[in-house]
């Protein structure tokens, strides 16, 4: 197969309504979308990615009004969240209507609903009359894309268009919410921050992830990980640990730590601005995969803002199967 990157909406819009895969920017990273009430577009996804069939998907709408055809009984709350929030990088889990298949929620009676603000992707989804089901657009369990790049070199030749969008703005995956008892519930960290969040709805509180069987999307504790070993905590005290010249090293800000002549070491945000860090997460992990390295030590980021998403992922790529 043949994989097209371009900019042509109407083309993607073309592929994705003969039922073939589109990779798609967004916001927070790359999608691999496909018609998410095609039962057959929606198993080739998880082919494509080799994804469990396990581990739900987030269904991608164009609007308000369209999480009303596929969820029901929707919170009061989650209306609020749409309103301020839609377009963004927040995914509300709601209890799903029929039509959408099985494959996507896998089995579960929720399904995940966001609208990615990323004007392509707004464009495209107001060309199409299903919503799109879209997993981060990289083989399973690997480093999210942020850019159209990234996924040519991971799916080139699975798919048959690349929607290139630039380089995605928020650079880690969305926040997914749902509602238990009346209380709102962050099942995975992301690119909303959780005070925002607590504005509208009041109490929150944070589920624990690495659930073999997930209640939503990127709640498995080994994920987005790297091909060799990632160990994450205190620089310093893994520094000391793990002494190697085959070591690189990501971080904050890269104050405080003397790394070694010649090391690699990624530095996400010199001027220690979170968002900035978020956004270049997954291309350090990226970049650390395709160095000569034989681990990465990762810095513990302020556990505050995007800095909880992104220790999340670090704690993910970290874990051992």
């Amino acid at each position: 197969m043949n994989t097209i990157t371009g900019t042509d909406i109407s083309r993607a819009a073309r592929f994705l309504k003969e039922g073939h895969l589109v990779a798609i920017p967004t916001e927070t990273v790359y999608g691999l979308a496909g018609n998410a009430l095609n039962e057959d577009a929606v198993l080739n996804i998880f082919r494509t990615k080799n994804r469990p069939a396990f581990d739900p998907l987030i269904v991608h709408v164009s609007g308000v009004k369209e999480a009303d055809k596929y969820a029901i009984n929707i919170p009061d709350v989650a209306y609020e969240l749409m309103k301020n929030f839609w377009p963004g990088p927040l995914t509300i889990l709601l209890q799903k209507k029929q039509i959408i298949p099985d494959l996507v929620t896998s089995g579960l009676s929720t399904v995940a609903l966001r609208m990615p603000d990323h004007r392509m992707t707004l464009a495209l989804l107001e060309q199409l009359d299903f919503p799109l089901a879209a997993p981060s657009a990289n083989p399973f369990g690997y480093i999210s894309p942020t850019t159209a790049g990234h996924v040519a070199d991971q799916l080139s030749g699975k798919i048959h268009y690349i929607l290139d969008g630039g380089a995605c703005r928020v650079g880690i995956e969305s926040t997914i919410i749902g509602f238990e008892n009346n209380r709102c519930i962050v099942y995975r960290l992301g690119g909303m921050d959780i005070d925002k969040i607590l504005q509208i709805a009041g109490d929150v509180q944070v589920a624990e992830s690495g659930n073999p069987l997930p209640n939503a999307p990127g709640m498995l504790a080994s994920h987005y990980a790297p091909s060799r070993p990632v160990y994450f905590g205190d620089l310093n005290q893994l520094m000391k640990k793990w002494q190697s010249a085959n070591a690189a090293f990501l971080c904050f800000t890269g104050k405080g730590f003397d790394f070694p002549p010649g090391s690699n070491v990624y530095t996400l945000s010199p001027q220690g601005n979170l968002d900035e860090a978020a956004k270049h997460l997954f291309t350090a992990l990226r970049d650390f995969d395709k160095s000569d390295a034989e681990f990465l030590l990762a810095e513990k980021f302020p556990d505050k803002g995007l800095g909880k998403a992104i220790n999340d992922r670090l704690m993910r790529a970290s874990a051992r199967e």
